[in-house]
């Protein structure tokens, strides 16, 4: 895109407002980046043009004006929209400013201290769970360190599990089909459910999850993790399963009066 096609691009908006109030300019933006989902993350110009009510060269102008400020990607391929690396860059933002991710704090150091392992807090973006906060085990020669921001499987994570047995199935995307092609997968959900811990997380690489559910206002909002080396002991399990249960149970109540 050159200087000026950029230039142009900016000032879509602006001109927008010129026949209508910003309020509007603003609302319209709104429209089309809501109708981007995990369900639906491609959009044509007509679909966008459906949503917004508008014309084609109305909705052609805003989406060059999201483009120019990097909220919208065009593919010229396939001629097809995605949302931009700003919004990926909001995203961040948005879940740094979690409630629950300030409150949750004295929770995770109290069970790492408790565990002696890497305590991970994740909440679900609408497609799959993203770790927003881990504290890793300083006191021993080798430890598991989990980076903020990574995005978890929403259905092989135990973390993923967790959201996907106690969220709303219309929240969980790809979850009818998982459930439809792995009957094991449903029985797996159905213990989660009944225990609160999502236990029979896969090994991977030596590593073990465990995972419990974070509830504010009888809605879970995020799922609280102990990540370890995988030990046979099931003494060791056990424990670490009580003292997460117990750590998650404390800080949904927390939530609940803050």
């Amino acid at each position: 895109m050159t200087a000026t096609e950029n230039g142009q691009a900016s000032g879509e908006l602006n001109g927008e407002t010129k026949s209508a109030p910003a309020i509007q300019a603003v609302d319209r933006a709104a429209v089309i980046l809501s109708t981007f989902s995990a369900a639906k993350p491609r959009l044509t110009l007509n679909e966008i043009t459906a949503a917004l009510g508008t014309s084609k060269a109305t909705a052609h102008r805003y989406t060059k004006a999201l483009r120019a400020a990097n909220l919208l990607r065009y593919d010229t391929a396939e001629t097809v929209y995605s949302l931009g690396p700003q919004v990926l860059a909001l995203a961040a933002a948005a879940r740094a400013g979690l409630p629950v991710i300030r409150i949750a704090e004295p929770f995770m150091e109290r069970l790492l201290q408790e565990v002696k392992e890497t305590v991970v807090l994740s909440v679900w973006d609408g497609e799959s769970p993203v770790v927003v906060a881990s504290n890793d085990n300083t006191d021993v020669v080798a430890r598991i360190t989990v980076s903020v921001g990574a995005r978890l499987s929403p259905t092989a994570s135990a973390q993923g599990r967790v959201f996907c047995a106690f969220l709303p199935e219309a929240e969980v995307p790809m979850l009818r089909r998982e459930i439809q092609t792995d009957p094991e997968f449903a029985e797996e959900l159905d213990a989660i459910r009944e225990s609160g811990v999502s236990v029979k997380s896969p090994v991977v690489n030596g590593i073990r999850t465990l995972a419990a559910p974070v509830f504010q206002g009888g809605q879970v909002v995020a799922a609280l993790a102990v990540v370890a080396i995988a030990i046979p002991g099931e003494d060791v399990v056990e424990r670490h399963i009580h003292e997460l249960r117990r750590a998650a149970e404390n800080l949904s109540a927390e939530l609940g009066r803050a």
